[in-house]
């Protein structure tokens, strides 16, 4: 399997993320072994709350494909996806979505919830955790700990000049 592989590519497309002051989510989805589209976290930048990394990959995907319908794909996102955007997952159809740090806060796939283990739903979608957890979670760890930096430098006085 290239589950790893495909996770390294998922990251690359979170930093796409930090780069742009999002939370640093990247997703992407796979087709007979081929990345077909990439997302990132863009929430903020697009003024969409729905513009999760795994929506945008999503909706490259159909666009791409031509159908809103992406059965035989795989998703892979560097964090577990929330209520949303497992709904939008089923939705698509997919094989099976691939995550890589759990979300203690929002998790739809085992960590809050687990919509996917609802069997009144329509359609299951195998969900395979874990995969380069440590990287992943590292990754988000790094950019909150930047983020209370930066407010810190921004909330304290600036003691190097004389206040008379």
């Amino acid at each position: 399997m290239n589950d790893a592989i495909f996770m390294q590519q998922a990251i690359s497309q979170a930093h796409n993320a930090w780069a742009l002051g999002e939370v640093p989510v990247g997703a992407l989805v796979v087709k007979d072994g081929e990345i077909i589209a990439t997302g990132f976290n863009q929430p903020i930048g697009t003024h969409d709350p729905t513009a999760h990394a795994e929506i945008m990959a999503l909706r490259a995907a159909a666009e791409i494909l031509g159908n809103y319908r992406l059965p035989g794909c795989e998703l892979y996102v560097t964090l577990e996806p929330c209520a949303m955007c497992a709904g939008a997952m089923m939705h698509a159809r997919l094989s099976r979505v691939v995550y890589g740090a759990p979300d203690p806060k929002t998790g739809a796939c085992g960590s809050i919830v687990d919509l996917f283990a609802q069997q009144k739903l329509n359609h299951h979608t195998k969900v395979t955790p874990g995969v380069l957890a440590q990287e992943c979670g590292t990754l988000l760890r790094e950019f909150f700990a930047e983020r209370r930096l930066n407010a810190q430098r921004n909330t304290i006085p600036d003691m190097t000049s004389d206040p008379v």
